[in-house]
């Protein structure tokens, strides 16, 4: 048992990184700062406005943690995977990179670690010092709803390969990477975010392939690993997710594998820990038990309540003797260490000074976007061609009609990247995307275009329209072997097309979407094309690639 005083109370927090609402610091960062001692920030697209206004945001938030007594500077994370996990990435701050399958799609190491580098010098000028990234996951099941193309692939060798690029290219810039979410959360297809995958694996499995990556990037000294919420029976005699566990936490990890880093878990607000109707155990416990089972430092991304009941539930726990600080101390040695390597000193990030700074954001910025264009056209993958479809010719007679699909909330860790048009209840409404408007601006400067946005509940299609020529037609999917009814229209559009209007399937997102299907090995006169993200940077690339 232990008295808390306020250096105990110091010492907690640096086991916690929180994050918070708005794009200047707000009442509920600076007491979580001031009043709990947290030693860790993760930013979210929500406090991303602008480079300059991140920057500033960073300083204020040192600054503000060095009045408050902190005797280091903050870990200022964020999730930045690039492809669809891009929380810095807009056209005002972070340049939008390929994403993991679209990067090894280039078969390129070299140029994904040169892709990190970049991206990684964009998050160092701002203040970020921190990047949850690589994802060293297999995507193993492709009906996973979560990882997909956020992994490297489903081959073991071509993830770890590919996860030490990205992490040395990070950690080259003096950003600290982050490998996650370990074990590996690609052999399931339920989403973490919404309930507890369990995944039946014993240790000989894992090793055979989840655990490929993870042992490659431990090897190569990586700063920081991240825990997931997935339950592992065949491990841990039950289902208790592996951010909780102590089996694979500080058996696995660090003591069988022998990492000596920083471990973190994903965030705790997640269903798989905080919904108690689904199992879970709450987020203020799932603190508790995640320091108990050997992670350093615990998540919580949203809730100020869930936050600041979690650092009440640790000092509890210290206080009665459930946990002990100097089991804990090791876990702040190392998050010290860290500190130490990648967070710089008190006078560098407390710098308020922003001149010349826009100058060297606008020239790392239009470096970066041509590094950005050149990989996106790399990734770009014509699967199969059956007739010779491509290239389509540019301003051919007749029309050109293109389908893209409404707009469906994908995943949490997505979080609704385009803007979502939504009406007053919530509903997403019948809306192109931003991405999808973007390829049919890009096709529509390629030749005559009409732009079709298919739905659901479809049960016609208007290929023809005003009884026009057509000069050809692109469908495009997105993880249409999850969403079937997709395929159910795209079948409707091979039922009235004639034999000599050719088309192009376009995957804009997984690349399962017609494995397996007749299309794939009968239809003539039709093409695929694999983009790995509906980005509108990789969608503008497919529409150059095509019309080449």
């Amino acid at each position: 048992m232990a008295t808390l005083n306020n250096e105990i109370k110091r010492q907690i927090g640096q086991h916690f990184v929180f994050g918070f609402h708005g794009f200047d610091l707000n009442d509920d960062i600076k007491s979580l700062l001031r009043d709990y001692y947290v030693g860790n920030v993760i930013l979210m697209k929500r406090n991303v406005k602008d480079a300059t206004q991140v920057r500033k945001l960073v300083c204020d938030l040192q600054t503000f943690a060095r009045s408050c007594g902190h005797e280091k500077p903050l870990l200022i994370g964020i999730d930045q995977e690039n492809g669809l996990v891009s929380a810095f990435s807009s056209l005002t701050a972070g340049t939008q990179f390929p994403g993991a399958m679209a990067m090894a799609a280039t078969g390129s190491a070299e140029l994904a670690e040169k892709v990190a580098v970049s991206c990684g010098q964009e998050l160092k000028l701002v203040g970020i010092n921190w990047v949850y990234s690589p994802v060293a996951d297999v995507n193993s099941d492709p009906r996973n709803p979560v990882i997909g193309v956020r992994s490297f692939g489903d081959d073991p060798e071509t993830v770890a390969r590919f996860a030490c690029a990205v992490s040395r290219g990070l950690a080259s810039t003096g950003v600290a990477p982050c490998a996650k979410h370990f074990p590996g959360h690609g052999d399931t297809h339920v989403d973490s975010h919404v309930g507890l995958p369990k995944i039946m694996k014993n240790i000989q499995a894992l090793k055979q392939t989840e655990l490929v990556p993870f042992e490659a990037l431990v090897n190569l000294g990586v700063a920081s690993v991240m825990t997931g919420h997935m339950a592992l029976p065949l491990m841990t005699g039950g289902d208790v997710p592996s951010s909780l566990s102590a089996v694979l936490t500080r058996k696995l990890l660090r003591q069988e594998m022998k990492y000596e880093g920083v471990v973190v878990t994903d965030c705790l607000e997640m269903d798989a820990v905080a919904s108690v109707e689904k199992g879970g155990i709450g987020v203020e416990e799932g603190a508790v038990r995640a320091l108990e089972a050997g992670a350093d430092v615990a998540m919580i991304c949203h809730t100020y309540q869930r936050q600041v009941g979690s650092v009440k539930a640790v000092w509890k726990a210290i206080e009665h003797g459930r946990l002990e600080m100097e089991r804990l101390r090791e876990g702040r040695q190392r998050i010290a260490k860290m500190k130490d390597a990648f967070g710089g000193s008190w006078d560098e990030v407390t710098d308020a000074n922003l001149s010349g700074f826009e100058e060297r954001w606008k020239d790392i910025k239009a470096r970066n976007t041509e590094l950005s264009r050149d990989a996106y056209r790399r990734s770009t993958t014509l699967a199969w061609d059956h007739g010779g479809v491509l290239p389509l010719k540019r301003n051919a007679p007749g029309v050109m009609v293109l389908f893209t699909p409404e707009i469906e909330s994908l995943n949490r860790a997505v979080d609704d990247a385009e803007e979502l048009q939504r009406t007053p209840s919530g509903a997403i409404r019948n809306t192109a995307g931003a991405s999808y408007r973007a390829f049919a601006r890009a096709v529509g400067k390629q030749t005559r275009m009409r732009h079709i946005v298919y739905s659901m509940g479809d049960v016609t299609v208007d290929l023809r329209g005003e009884g026009e020529e057509l000069s050809g037609i692109i469908f495009v999917l997105r993880n249409a072997n999850r969403a079937v009814w997709q395929r159910q229209i795209l079948g409707e559009v091979l039922k009235q097309r004639t034999k000599e209007v050719a088309l192009v399937v376009v995957s804009s997102c997984e690349p399962y979407d017609v494995v397996g299907e007749e299309i794939e090995k009968k239809e003539e006169l039709v093409a695929h094309v694999l983009t790995y993200e509906f980005t509108t940077a990789a969608l503008e690339a497919a529409a150059e690639m095509m019309f080449v």
